[in-house]
């Protein structure tokens, strides 16, 4: 028999949770450690309506990206929605473990499955933070290089690979030959980014300032969405749970998607 607590051990050893950033809140959110587990459902974040599809899948935990409880919760009431989503958990006997800014930093996590879609080769880190337990590097970002190619024409392969609804850019004015990586809100490490380098920059959650600054500095910059730029993890905890028990029915969410469209 599996229970959450063995998933988690999984996770642990994978993305261990003592390399979350201080801000953080990732790890064993919502319920019992020794509940059972067959089926397992992962989604990047825990919405309503991902609730409503592990109840009908009859899935015991979600494995989530974004923690389900952020900066701490006062009330569980339906009054609100974090309350809603976490009474319906808990009514549902549905458990949830996030792995957020472990999963970022860790080798094949986020950053890793995002530079492995764009392309990228000869990848290395951007930031390295230190090691873990295990002796093996971590940090937020990647860089890689790809063919030389005009920027337009890697935005519409970012574009593609990532099913991105819209992307925003500025053309620094180089072609794109080396490239910084960082899903999700990375793009305060721009310095870095040009110190090692780097012509483009691929992230999210861009700034104004933040373009202005780009454009001044010769950098191209394509905010590609908080989501599409983080959901390529979602197959690289499908495959580690897969791997690590293989009689589980483990399975990606399909009614979470993007929540804005572009116009």
């Amino acid at each position: 028999m599996t229970t959450v607590a063995d998933v988690f051990a999984l996770l642990q050893e994978k993305a261990p949770f003592a390399l979350q950033e201080g801000f953080d809140n990732a790890g064993f959110l919502v319920g019992r450690g020794n509940r059972a587990v067959t089926r397992v459902l992962v989604a990047l974040d825990v919405t309503e309506a991902v609730v409503e599809e592990a109840a009908e899948l009859g899935a015991q935990l979600i494995i989530s990206h974004h923690p389900v409880i952020f900066g701490g919760a006062k009330a569980v009431t339906d009054a609100t929605l974090s309350g809603r989503i976490l009474l319906a958990l808990i009514e549902q006997g549905i458990a949830v473990i996030s792995a957020h800014t472990n999963l970022d930093a860790v080798s094949d996590g986020v950053n890793d499955a995002l530079a492995q879609r764009l392309g990228l080769e000869e990848v290395s880190q951007l930031c390295q933070s230190g090691v873990d337990s295990f002796g093996r590097a971590y940090g937020i970002g990647r860089i890689g290089v790809v063919p030389s190619q005009p920027l337009y024409d890697f935005a519409s392969g970012v574009k593609e690979k990532l099913w991105a609804n819209g992307l925003r850019l500025v053309d620094g004015g180089k072609n794109v030959h080396r490239v910084a990586v960082g899903g999700g809100a990375c793009a305060d490490f721009m310095e870095q980014v040009l110190t090692l380098g780097c012509d483009t920059f691929v992230t999210s959650d861009v700034k104004y300032h933040q373009f202005l600054e780009a454009k001044a500095l010769g950098l191209n910059l394509i905010d590609a969405g908080h989501y599409p730029t983080e959901q390529v993890v979602c197959p690289v905890l499908v495959q580690w749970l897969r791997d690590g028990f293989p009689h589980l029915a483990v399975t990606i969410s399909e009614r979470h998607h993007e929540v804005f469209s572009y116009l």
